[in-house]
């Protein structure tokens, strides 16, 4: 057993609301007991560091010079090993638009990957793309669009836990058979009014992707996907790099939505964690200029921001307490995905997925199943 001491605690009060806490973290694979220290435990210093559940990024394409979409489970590997260091504990590898029998074997390294013995753990996969819409493309590749049927997705019911779509382009039967099967539907990369993203949330995509990026944006008299956003309990999704989504936006989106209807996300591509210079996303040229990634065109695409970064960046825009930002990578991302029970906050009987790190959100310490990782 080991007994972490000296850490400023993140834990739920009694109306589930993280705050701060003293006391003793106690655990082996799972968190044993929350107080005073184990009789006999190893005992861990966390030298006043903030002591956190382990971070849930929903929506990553890659990092360390890698993607989910690379033909080798090697690199989903390595993908795993490094999100430690940024907090993260448990993830979902997203693809983008590309043929459809590449996403196929992304998504059977994914399930493979849900065995792997090191790293984050895999719960699964984000599938963005290729069900959107051709003005809102963003960074997906044009000729890979396709239109939405179930029939090719349903061998994979048990690897897809949220897929992004446009609602205008796939019909809302699609949107009832991936909710029959207990997968997100979420809108993005979508050109839908108002009108259509309300019915759309209505009938079960009750969840946003990247919050202003890549949709119909909010105008007064065309309130569109952001519109019906903030109009809904649709939970959104959000860039906190202060490049895809403005300090002030962020701001609005803490003053609108209840939190627990926000989740953060890095939505970051295989340049995260490597540096300035030339790199790729779905066989397109990226060029990376500190924390702003385009493509030659100048077209806006993932971020190459780490989860800790874009808990620090939010929480300093919104001067949002730091135990309640943490519900916005832990609690909430649980929740949504229905995992709660077993991740998502430091409670006993809980996985013991343990994230350590300074007020200046540095990532000291990551434990998963109890082994620091």
């Amino acid at each position: 057993m080991k007994t972490l001491i000296n850490g400023r605690l993140i834990l739920p009060d009694e109306n589930g609301d993280f705050k701060i806490c003293a006391g003793a973290l106690n655990f082996d694979e799972k968190i044993i007991s929350i107080g005073e220290p184990a009789d006999g435990a190893e005992l861990i210093d966390a030298e006043n560091n903030f002591v956190a559940p382990g971070f849930i990024n929903i929506h990553i394409h890659g990092a360390a010079g890698v993607d989910t979409m690379d033909d080798d489970i090697n690199a989903l590997k390595k993908f795993a090993e490094f999100l430690p260091s940024t907090g993260v504990t448990s993830f979902l590898p997203t693809t983008m638009t590309m043929p459809l029998e590449k996403i196929y074997r992304a998504f059977e390294r994914i399930r493979a990957g849900k065995n792997f013995s090191k790293g984050a753990k895999i719960l699964g996969a984000h599938m963005e793309g290729g069900f959107i819409s051709k003005k809102f493309k963003g960074a997906q590749a044009e000729e890979n669009i396709i239109r939405a049927d179930f029939s090719l997705i349903k061998k994979f019911v048990d690897v897809i836990k949220i897929i992004t779509v446009a609602p205008e382009e796939c019909g809302f039967e699609f949107i009832d058979r991936c909710r029959a099967e207990n997968i997100i539907v979420s809108i993005g990369h979508s050109a839908a009014t108002y009108e259509v993203a309300m019915a759309a949330i209505a009938r079960g995509a009750n969840h946003i992707t990247h919050i202003f990026n890549a949709q119909t944006g909010l105008h007064h008299r065309k309130p569109g996907v952001v519109g019906a956003a903030f109009d809904s309990n649709a939970i959104v999704e959000l860039i906190a790099d202060n490049v895809h989504v403005h300090p002030a936006a962020q701001r609005i989106v803490n003053k609108v939505k209840p939190r627990s209807q926000i989740i953060l996300i890095t939505d970051s591509i295989r340049a995260c964690g490597i540096g300035e210079g030339l790199s790729e996303l779905g066989g397109q040229k990226v060029f990376v200029k500190g924390n702003l990634a385009t493509l030659e065109d100048g077209t806006l695409v993932g971020s190459v921001a780490k989860m800790n970064e874009v808990l620090r960046n939010f929480c300093a825009n919104t001067k949002l307490d730091i135990a309640a930002g943490v519900e916005l990578v832990t609690k909430n991302p649980a929740v949504e995905l229905n995992v709660f029970d077993k991740l998502g906050s430091l409670e006993v009987g809980k996985a013991a997925d343990i994230v350590l790190f300074d007020d200046n959100l540095a990532i000291k310490k990551t434990f998963i199943n109890g082994s620091e990782s």
